[in-house]
């Protein structure tokens, strides 16, 4: 297999003319070209208004691989392929004396599950929230009737809070093991569009994931591994620094000595029950803000120019920075072309928001958090809690703000930087659902938070024309960008730091950002439990007991 890098070609070229190209680029006849795939799809849109090329990695297989190798030895762009296929690390013992637990179904407990039962291990998965299709209904009725379901919503059940997002699939970690296109692979087997394999950028998009993950969990069931819904652990049981298994709300106990923890960002009284417990906590870094929301056209416009609206390009999107003068940095977060704004708590008397897109991205308004780092060591020092406790006392805030039924509070952004309160819409009009109560927004978060955003925005319009428009829409509070703690873990055996057994994985555990790292996540967990309980010869380990009480 060889691989060929950066072979461009216009927006509008046909399958044809990517053949052709590759052809004529390695100066191969037809006959020679046995195959090919796209490895990889990408577009520069710096000179927007010149010319947007595609730009691509092309996988292929010729005739006399050696010959053309050496014929083309000096042009950098001409490699062997690599090997980016998945490899397991071994196969459970046919007569299992545990099965391991995985804590969570969000994107990291799906992997790390899903991994498992590839391997044989026949996992138990605990998942507080429900099934999917009825967790769908409970988040819709917060959005359409302003009734909480505080286990069943869009931070807790199956697919976590990646579920109800833009679907993104694409981070910066480092993946030199191509645990990455393992997670690609199986969305792909499960049903996810083929070009979420070689697009730049790709994404699934909320309804067409629900299904996605529903095939998943089938493909562990038909594995032989179960999955247990409104099935909330409440304590663990430790014996001499080792976890022997976990208690849930229902007062049943399971037993097992290796037990995945896939926590959302969202599990509050998780963390404090692991806390409570004496399990290595410590407070990390996150972000606190808004969403704001311009028109799709405006955001295309600006960063693609006369190809505004190409059917190729899709919604643009944008990524943003400024570092104010207090010292806090400003930045886009989550990032929905056409997507909507919507109601993110999983707590009575609370108000979150966050963004979403379908995979069609037609919606009429662009969002994206806007918010300033929040530093532990500066902000709270000490205390592993402190950051939920910031988070809980501001969504507090912003319900009362927003008139105590799960409106959000509102502001224009024109008003927010002259600081005074916001009275009527003006063109754009916000999507947040159950509703936005515009006023001011001030109060919603510190001092320090607010100076800095106001500063930014303009810097903001600096960069792409219209973004500080004065009838732009900012919606509070975001304060849910990503967990508040790590649950820290040995590098080597991925383990907690002072309990054995246990395996912080995800984003709740502070080890990602988003589903693709979060699978990648649960893919590197499961691997090391695997290789911890095949050393085990799985003969000491005790089995799995099932008792009330």
């Amino acid at each position: 297999m060889i691989r060929l890098n950066e072979l461009q070609l216009p927006l509008d070229h046909t399958p044809a003319e990517l053949r052709q190209a590759i052809l004529e680029r390695l100066k191969l006849s037809d006959a020679d070209l046995l195959d090919f795939t796209v490895f990889k799809r990408s577009y520069d849109a710096r000179k927007k208004n010149s010319v947007i090329l595609f730009i691509y990695i092309i996988d292929l297989e010729v005739r006399d691989e050696a010959a053309v190798l050496a014929r083309l030895a000096n042009d950098l762009h001409v490699r062997p392929a690599p090997d980016t296929g998945y490899y397991p690390v071994g196969q459970a013992p046919a007569h299992l004396t545990e099965r391991p637990l995985v804590v969570g179904f969000g994107p990291c407990g799906l992997f790390a599950a899903l991994l498992l039962a590839q391997m044989g291990f026949k996992p138990i998965v605990l998942e507080r929230g429900k099934e999917v299709r009825s967790r769908t209904k409970d988040t819709w009725a917060l959005w359409r009737k302003k009734v909480l379901s505080p286990e069943s919503n869009v931070q807790f059940g199956e697919g976590g809070a990646g579920l109800f997002s833009d679907g993104k699939l694409y981070s910066q970690i480092k993946d030199p093991k191509f645990y990455a296109r393992k997670v690609m692979h199986e969305f792909v087997r499960a049903g996810a569009p083929e070009e979420i394999l070689y697009v730049s950028k790709p994404h699934i998009g909320t309804f067409r994931l629900t299904g996605v993950v529903a095939a998943m969990r089938e493909e562990i069931i038909a594995l032989g591994g179960e999955v247990r819904f409104e099935s909330k652990v409440t304590d663990l049981l430790i014996d001499d620094g080792q976890l022997e298994g976990v208690v849930l709300a229902s007062g049943e106990t399971l037993h097992s000595r290796h037990v995945v923890l896939a926590l959302g960002h969202s599990s509050r009284d998780t963390f404090r029950m692991l806390h409570r417990q004496g399990v290595y906590i410590e407070a990390k870094p996150f972000a606190i803000g808004f969403r704001i929301e311009h028109p799709q056209g405006m955001i295309d416009q600006a960063r693609l120019g006369k190809y505004a609206g190409h059917p190729e390009l899709g919604a643009a999107d944008y990524k943003l920075v400024h570092h104010a003068k207090n010292g806090r940095a400003v930045y886009s977060f989550c990032m929905c072309p056409g997507g909507t704004v919507v109601a993110a708590t999983s707590e009575p008397g609370r108000v979150v928001t966050n963004g979403m897109s379908q995979y069609s991205r037609n919606e009429r308004n662009a969002n994206s958090g806007i918010v300033v780092g929040i530093n532990p060591e500066q902000d709270f020092p000490g205390d592993p809690l402190a950051g939920v406790e910031l988070q809980e006392r501001l969504e507090s805030r912003a319900y009362e703000l927003g008139g105590s039924d799960y409106s959000a509070p509102g502001q224009l952004v024109g008003d927010f930087i002259r600081g005074v309160p916001s009275t009527e819409f003006g063109e754009v009009e916000p999507s947040y659902k159950p509703g936005v109560r515009l006023g001011d927004l001030a109060p919603s978060l510190p001092a320090y938070a607010i100076d800095a955003i106001r500063e930014a925005l303009p810097a903001f319009g600096k960069q792409i024309r219209g973004f500080d428009r004065h009838d732009a829409i900012l919606t509070g509070i975001e304060t849910r960008t990503s967990s508040p703690v790590r649950i820290t873990r040995d590098n080597a055996s991925l383990q907690s730091l002072n309990l054995r057994g246990l395996y912080p994985a995800g984003e709740g555990a502070g080890y990602a950002g988003g589903i693709l790292s979060a699978g990648v996540d649960g893919i590197k967990v499961a691997e090391a439990l695997a290789k911890a309980m095949l050393a085990e010869g799985n003969a000491q380990a005790a089995p799995l007991v099932r008792a009330a009480g």
